[in-house]
């Protein structure tokens, strides 16, 4: 005896797929990341706030060393400096992009002091870090594809060499080769700076010559950072070359370019996606040091000279600036890769 089709009681939806589709949407999902980033961001200013109260020795002496300040200077900058921790803590909180005394080197407030900083390092991060993703995304989809192939083994074996040495280093032995030049090579780049002095930024011989005073920089980040993308993005498609569904599109009759273009790649990109958003954190520590090496006046020779000084309201400040950046990137990245693959959200 069949049932009719009015008999079949209906199957109530399980809890779990319930609880899936309450908490799959992307709006939700954004909405609870942005509440654990505003409660990361928080940790992140508490911390920053009295890291560097601990330090040891005198911050007042720190501040005055090398200038010339009468005692009742002294006296009136202790005073504001002295108030009882949580008087301290609650004006901090208030505005913690405003420093209670200037910086130390410059005589300035030090978020003005960074905001003539901030753009030289966006352009060489921003630069370095496309680069370094396309580049390496190309070299793992060719080396995964073809596992264990010449290109394979060579592509992996260079990219790695370059990502072991230190990027300070590694800036030197570019600034050498095509800066100072070697035996009969001139050097052809400029060996610091982001633009001739006399010429205008906005002009096109000015756009010109800021890009080529950005190529060594540029390349030195993009060289020491190529493996991260080439590596992750190769073991990505290498696992994704295993699934069934490859099998599938095979059997179907589609090219084998066409079944890595269409199939393999856009489910071998999501943890390349999220790489590319979490290396920023990465990208700025050594954006510090070749910063310095090719005097490229960005938020990492600010940081070098801070820690020279010892510059602490300054150092602060660029703390927190990269602290909160690596949060946000965070943020985006997980935003990012659950509007791309739904399975993230629940």
């Amino acid at each position: 005896m069949t049932l009719a089709p009015a008999d079949v009681a209906p199957q109530e939806p399980s809890a779990a797929t319930g609880s899936a589709r309450g908490r799959g949407g992307l709006g939700a999902y954004a909405g609870r990341r942005l509440l654990t980033g505003v409660g990361t961001m928080f940790f992140v200013l508490v911390f920053n706030f009295f890291l560097f109260r601990l330090l040891p020795g005198d911050p007042i002496a720190l501040y005055t060393r090398g200038r010339n300040m009468d005692r009742e200077q002294l006296r009136e900058l202790r005073r504001n400096l002295n108030q009882p921790i949580g008087t301290q803590f609650i004006d901090y909180l208030r505005n913690p992009f405003s420093s209670g005394v200037d910086s130390t080197q410059f005589s300035r407030p030090v978020w003005d002091v960074i905001g003539d900083y901030v753009w030289p390092t966006v352009v060489l991060l921003s630069t370095a870090t496309v680069l370094s993703a396309v580049i390496g995304i190309a070299i793992g989809i060719r080396g995964g594809w073809k596992r264990g192939s010449t290109f394979d083994r060579t592509s992996t074996g260079i990219t790695l060499t370059l990502y072991a040495m230190p990027e300070f280093w590694l800036g030197m032995v570019l600034l050498i080769l095509f800066s100072v030049g070697v035996g009969p090579f001139p050097g052809i780049f400029p060996s610091g700076g982001t633009i001739t002095p006399g010429l205008d930024p906005w002009s096109l011989e000015g756009i010109l010559d800021q890009a080529w005073h950005l190529a060594l920089p540029a390349a030195t980040l993009t060289l020491a950072y190529l493996a991260e993308y080439a590596l992750v993005m190769r073991s990505s498609l290498v696992d994704e070359t295993r699934q069934e569904y490859l099998v599938t599109a095979r059997a179907k009759g589609l090219m084998d370019k066409l079944v890595r273009r269409r199939h393999a790649v856009p489910n071998a990109l999501l943890p390349t996606i999220t790489l590319v958003f979490l290396n920023i954190g990465f990208v700025v520590s050594g954006a510090i040091t070749v910063e310095t090496v090719f005097s490229w006046p960005g938020l990492g020779l600010l940081s070098y000279q801070a820690i020279r000084g010892p510059d602490v309201p300054l150092l602060q400040a660029i703390f927190l600036l990269f602290s909160l950046s690596v949060v946000v990137a965070n943020i985006v990245a997980d935003i990012v890769v659950a509007a791309v693959d739904p399975r993230v959200r629940t």
